[in-house]
């Protein structure tokens, strides 16, 4: 497929190699000739020398033939516009922004505007590190206040069924993954020892999620 790629920073020439070593035809958009310099010295694609939501130059590297469209300049006003460009006019069928305001990217998501907050997911990432007895975060939703986690089943958890972990408005659990091997849970699903459950859950109760699902496999 062809991709547009707006912005030629670390971000944007990482993933133009990397979709091009995929097979994909790219074009990267920057207003800095200098910024090209990023990029392999091998690469086949196209550059565009210009403001990333000039219509003119997205029109000069195949925007009209894209397939998706990469908003990843430092700027979020330039990704939005850019993004909305794309979305709006062109009618690119898979857009994605970079946003630094995670209020932001909120808006954005509910104007069909897939955004990647850049704040947000890297706070989860470092507090992943500097905390790592606590529950690590996979995913975040929209401003982050729901979560998605990977957690070792307890042993107080093996042979139950998984539904039995879901409570409505707090939390469900996704996937179970075995031996590498997600699964989304069933009625007929129990949890095995070395299972790995990825539960949605509230941000504020992920810190005693641990200890809420070994309260749950005990016997009443």
């Amino acid at each position: 497929m062809h991709v547009v790629i707006a912005g030629c920073g670390r971000v944007g020439s990482e993933l133009a190699t990397n979709l091009e070593r995929l097979g994909h035809s790219i074009a990267v958009i920057d207003k800095s000739p200098a910024a090209f310099d990023r990029l392999k010295s091998n690469f086949k694609g196209k550059t565009g020398i210009g403001f990333v939501f000039d219509r003119d130059v997205l029109e000069a590297v195949g925007i009209e033939e894209a397939d998706a469209f990469a908003a990843v300049t430092s700027g979020d006003n330039s990704n939005i516009v850019s993004a909305r460009v794309a979305k709006e006019h062109y009618r690119v069928p898979n857009v994605v922004a970079r946003i630094y305001d995670p209020k932001r990217a909120q808006i954005y998501q509910r104007l069909g505007i897939q955004t990647v907050a850049t704040v947000r997911w890297t706070t989860d990432q470092m507090l992943r590190f500097l905390l790592p007895e606590d529950v690590p975060v996979e995913f975040t939703v929209d401003n982050g206040e729901v979560v998605v986690t990977a957690i070792s089943a307890p042993s107080e958890l093996v042979g139950k069924h998984a539904l039995e972990v879901d409570l409505d408005g707090h939390r469900r659990i996704v996937a179970v993954s075995r031996f590498g091997v997600p699964r989304i849970p069933d009625k007929d699903l129990t949890i095995q020892d070395g299972d790995i459950v990825h539960v949605s859950v509230i941000r504020k109760d992920a810190a005693e999620l641990k200890d809420v699902l070994k309260t749950i496999g005990r016997p009443v």
